[in-house]
């Protein structure tokens, strides 16, 4: 038979970028909708750039003065070696020329470095989203002065995939592997298990995901293994930290048995339902339960095909006391030590 498994779960984005200053400066405009859908690319803040430009213009300045240089010292070099060759200079002239030369080369190649980093702190004031996905609300107001050290800004979260996450009990882990073990409980192959997300209106999302990381770690605070599944929200149905309930689908229990779960009763020894043996009297009979199924509850030990269940009526009964049966149907006209009763569901 096949098991759903519902979890309560919380929706997060599988990628959410904190957007912040990479220079010091004052902001001049936001130019986002905040809440609004943005694009990879798109300008989300104006920081005030005239002094990264006023540093461009004279990191360009510095570096035509330096090539200036460097064409002087070129014109020296190759103007002193022929004069070396004719014994008019000495050769440390021309030690001289070609040390000056090199010198003023260097002088060019860090000037470039110095206006090739201009233009980033340029090109960093202004602000875009390095994604596709939903803005936050805005953290600073125009005019105020970011510090490049610790300003963010706001917040961009990828809506498409997202991550679901459940949260598996330290006791239902335990129940779990004890069934697989048991033969009770088959997981799909692979562990590929479907997730099914259904929304607060009780509405299933049209997207199917799957399970794709498990935490190794016990979380001691919640005595929980956490679980994500990803499902892509093409039309951003979904939105972060929304809360849903989780499907999971594709575990099979074969020969299951199944018996309402108002059946089903509990007292200080643990759980049990009351059959009707083959006398017609009433027997308590001490049972395992598994996990549920809608309205229903697995039983891993207790019953057996063909066993009679009193499913309503069971209050009035006592260990030997004589049952008249009646159909489930029938149960809201059970009287006295009449007892509705249905066999347990049985699946192969």
């Amino acid at each position: 038979m096949p098991v759903t498994t519902i979890f309560v779960a919380q929706t997060q984005s599988s990628q959410a970028v904190n957007i912040q200053a990479r220079v010091s400066g004052f902001l001049e405009q936001r130019v986002y909708t905040e809440g609004a859908e943005v694009k990879a690319g798109q300008v989300l803040f104006e920081m005030d750039k005239r002094p990264f430009q006023a540093q461009v213009n004279g990191a360009a300045a510095a570096l035509q003065r330096n090539m200036a240089a460097l064409e002087v010292a070129r014109a020296n070099l190759a103007r002193t070696k022929p004069l070396v060759e004719q014994n008019a200079l000495s050769q440390r002239d021309l030690d001289d020329a070609r040390g000056q030369f090199e010198q003023n080369a260097a002088a060019v190649e860090q000037a470039k470095a110095q206006l090739e980093s201009a233009q980033l702190d340029l090109s960093y004031a202004t602000i875009t989203s390095p994604v596709d996905g939903v803005s936050s609300f805005s953290a600073v107001a125009d005019g105020t002065y970011l510090d490049a050290k610790n300003a963010q800004l706001t917040t961009v979260s990828v809506l498409s995939p997202m991550w679901i996450n459940f949260s598996l009990s330290e006791n239902d882990m335990e129940r779990i592997r004890r069934e697989e073990k048991a033969g009770l409980l088959k997981p799909p192959e692979g562990l590929q298990f479907t997730v099914e997300v259904e929304l607060g209106d009780g509405t299933l999302f049209p997207q199917k995901g799957k399970i794709d990381f498990t935490d190794p770690s016990y979380n001691a605070e919640t005595g929980t293994f956490l679980i994500r599944a990803v499902v892509e929200n093409p039309d951003g149905i979904l939105r972060p930290n929304q809360y849903v309930r989780t499907r999971l689908l594709g575990a099979t229990r074969p020969n299951a048995i199944l018996v309402p779960q108002r059946a089903v009763q509990q007292s200080a020894q643990g759980h049990f339902v009351w059959v009707v043996n083959e006398d017609e009297q009433a027997e308590m009979r001490p049972v395992e339960v598994g996990g549920w199924h809608g309205d229903e509850w697995f039983i891993n030990e207790g019953l057996g095909r063909g066993d009679r269940v009193v499913v309503d009526g069971a209050l009035r009964l006592a260990p030997g006391v004589a049952v008249t049966v009646k159909p489930e149907k029938d149960a809201d006209d059970a009287s006295g030590k009449d007892a509705a009763a249905s066999t347990p569901t049985a699946s192969s």
